[in-house]
């Protein structure tokens, strides 16, 4: 029969002689539901594709969607991603750093924060890591290729990518429990949330490879995935995604009610500007901005999807960093405290040294250097006087 065959764009499995077979576009494509044909001949020879994927593919060789027009747009695309991803592990990382160096920082809120920031650098990680290990390069056969690096990259990738949404939602909840509630002093409760922030998405990805393992262990497990292997991990995102989605509406609605109930009399123009600022700064918090594609097979609107999902969600880390740390008052605050005190520790050192030098080389020093020596020599002092008799 034809051996598995990478043609560049899709993996062809392997077929007997005479077998037809018969896959869909490869997903960058936005016609979902066309498909491909190839047979695999008596010389053991596959055919070519037909129809040509110029024409099951929804692209025309002549217009601006040709494969090396696509290639190029996703060539761009990748490094507008890998600089977003670079920007939000920076600041990210330099957010931690403060929120941890800071005792004054230590809270329930700030540790909720920290636990999402670090879910944000390990989707970072993952996608660089991914993108090294299947993708660097470009003549590598994905039919064949099935090693364990590959098959543990793409897990750790949808790993960082569950742990970033359930955090996402624990935000979200946390921050309705505070406009209900005003609890959540006790730290028992950051353990659970620690709990369920980073052990549900264990669970289910430890089901997930289970179900690879057993029902589709082909590739590096990054092909196209059937109905229950799919489902294990798209069904706890977009329920995180729906939740977080009317936990958002549910807080806005509180805000706009605290909002009329303590300026009764205000001006309708203030409140429409505190709400909008509220929402804005709750957008990527509680990553609203998925909700538009998640119930949408992936093949729809994939331009649009990438725009949004992979260009701004590349971004949404150091978007998080900034307005919930570095743009924080009271970490503005407290940075300057320390600026001024590293400054004022410098002067003093600065005027400690400046002192000694200057009392090591005054005359005045050279005097009472001389006094001490002429009390404890006596030899000195007679030898001084016997010298002052002689001149005399």
């Amino acid at each position: 029969g034809c051996a598995r065959d990478w043609d560049g764009l899709t993996c062809w499995p392997r077929a007997t002689f005479g077998e037809v077979v018969k896959i869909p576009c490869p997903r960058f494509f936005e016609e979902f539901t066309s498909f491909l044909q190839r047979n695999c001949t008596q010389e053991e020879y596959w055919s070519e594709p037909f129809p040509p994927y110029t024409l099951a593919c929804g692209f025309d060789e002549g217009s601006s969607k040709g494969p090396e027009d696509q290639k190029s747009y996703y060539s761009a695309f990748w490094r507008v991603y890998t600089a977003g991803y670079a920007a939000s592990v920076t600041s990210l990382v330099t957010a931690l750093i403060v929120f941890a160096a800071f005792r004054k920082f230590h809270c329930t809120r700030n540790y909720i924060h920290m636990h999402l920031f670090v879910s944000f650098i390990l989707r970072a990680v993952a996608v660089f890591t991914k993108d090294a290990v299947l993708f660097a390069d470009e003549t590598m056969d994905h039919c064949l290729m099935s090693t364990v690096a590959c098959k543990a990259a793409v897990a750790f990738f949808q790993f960082s990518i569950l742990a970033n949404f359930f955090w996402l939602l624990i935000e979200g909840i946390y921050l309705q429990t505070l406009l209900l509630l005003t609890f959540v002093s006790n730290k028992k409760f950051v353990w659970w949330f620690i709990f369920t922030g980073w052990g549900a998405p264990t669970a289910v990805m430890f089901a997930w490879v289970l179900t690879r393992i057993h029902q589709q262990n082909t590739g590096c497990w990054d092909d196209d995935e059937n109905g229950v292997v799919l489902w294990i991990i798209k069904g706890p995102i977009l329920l995180t995604v729906l939740i977080n989605f009317i936990i958002f509406i549910n807080v806005i609605r509180i805000l706009v009610h605290k909002l009329k109930s303590q300026e009764g009399g205000g001006s309708h123009s203030s409140h429409f500007v505190r709400l909008a600022k509220s929402t804005l700064l709750l957008i990527p918090l509680f990553g609203v901005h998925y909700i538009v594609f998640a119930f949408f097979p992936e093949s729809t609107g994939l331009e649009a999807r990438l725009y949004i999902e992979l260009g701004l969600g590349s971004f949404q880390g150091f978007v998080v960093a900034l307005l919930y740390c570095f743009s924080n008052a009271e970490v503005q605050t407290e940075l300057k405290k320390q600026l001024c005190k590293w400054q004022h520790q410098e002067y003093l050192t600065f005027t400690h040294k400046h002192g000694a030098l200057s009392r090591e080389t005054s005359p005045v020093n050279y005097v009472t250097q001389l006094s001490l020596l002429d009390k404890i020599s006596p030899k000195r002092r007679t030898s001084v006087l016997q010298d002052g008799v002689t001149t005399v």
